[in-house]
């Protein structure tokens, strides 16, 4: 349950990190709430998840769900650059990941 927990925890990160472009530097109350609401929601699951796996683990691991869902959605959402070089170090971040799971257990 605690790896749910972590994926779980790991969207919405990235549910709050894209909110913050919709927020216009929180002048804007309902992308603000929204944002606010996924925050909790990240950290609440982050905070559970971490009862049981280790918190280097757990972090590294939501980390790089966000920075990869971000990055991801920055290319499709926002036009990004879709460059070979972007998209090695995001396979990278994906190989740390399934790793880091892999040898946690």
């Amino acid at each position: 349950m605690a790896w749910i927990y972590l994926v779980v925890a790991g969207l919405f990160e990235v549910a709050w990190a894209l909110g913050l472009r919709y927020t216009e530097g929180w002048t804007r109350p309902w992308p603000s709430v929204a944002t606010l609401a996924a925050m909790g929601v990240s950290f609440w699951c982050l905070s559970q998840a971490l009862k049981s796996i280790p918190i280097g683990t757990g972090y590294a691991i939501w980390t790089g769900i966000g920075a990869v869902g971000v990055a991801i959605a920055g290319i499709v959402l926002f036009a990004e650059s879709v460059s070979p070089a972007r998209l090695a170090c995001i396979a990278m971040i994906v190989c740390g990941v399934v790793g880091l799971k892999l040898v946690s257990g």
